[in-house]
């Protein structure tokens, strides 16, 4: 299938098997860039309306993971650039669902969840950008390919967003 010149190589992929596929992956980078769940909710929106318009035209030239996850990110740097024009006034907290847990367990869960959260917003963009594809799984190559640098710098960020983030997590447990 030709779209505007280029060769489609998802003829026989849909747009919302794409994004069934990816759904959690871009929820998770969404959690990442904003704790107000109506305006994560509108990030959600807008990082869907992005793959969409986006995806006639992937080559194939990264994985389908790596591109969606590329927009994903691209459209929330966005998104909070934008935000940050219109600082929020108050912060919201997360309510972040568990599995079965005894209730003193998912306290804890959630406590850890939600010190993660916070402390992966502390991250400047860039480690943000970093940390949010290597707790997804993602190779520092793959990194490197969806954020743009080379894997080497990707394995450098990630390094310095974990430090980054073990230290905000010691000194919120006061450590």
């Amino acid at each position: 299938m030709v779209v505007r010149g280029r060769v489609n190589v998802l003829s026989d992929v849909s747009f919302n098997d794409v994004i069934r596929t990816h759904s959690g992956l871009l929820s998770r980078i969404a959690l990442a860039y904003e704790a107000d769940p109506s305006q994560r909710e509108d990030l959600k929106q807008e990082i869907v309306l992005a793959v969409w318009r986006a995806l006639p035209s992937f080559r194939g030239q990264s994985s389908l993971k790596t591109y969606v996850a590329s927009i994903a990110q691209k459209r929330a740097v966005t998104h909070v650039s934008r935000r940050a024009r219109n600082p929020v006034t108050e912060e919201l907290g997360e309510e972040l669902p568990t599995a079965d847990l005894q209730p003193d367990e998912a306290a804890i869960v959630a406590d850890r969840r939600s010190r993660l959260v916070a402390a992966m917003r502390q991250l400047s963009v860039a480690q943000r950008e970093t940390a949010t594809l290597m707790l997804e799984g993602f190779s520092f190559i793959e990194i490197g390919e969806t954020l743009g640098i080379t894997a080497n710098a990707a394995m450098l960020r990630c390094q310095r967003a974990k430090a980054a983030l073990v230290e905000q997590m010691g000194a919120a447990h006061g450590r």
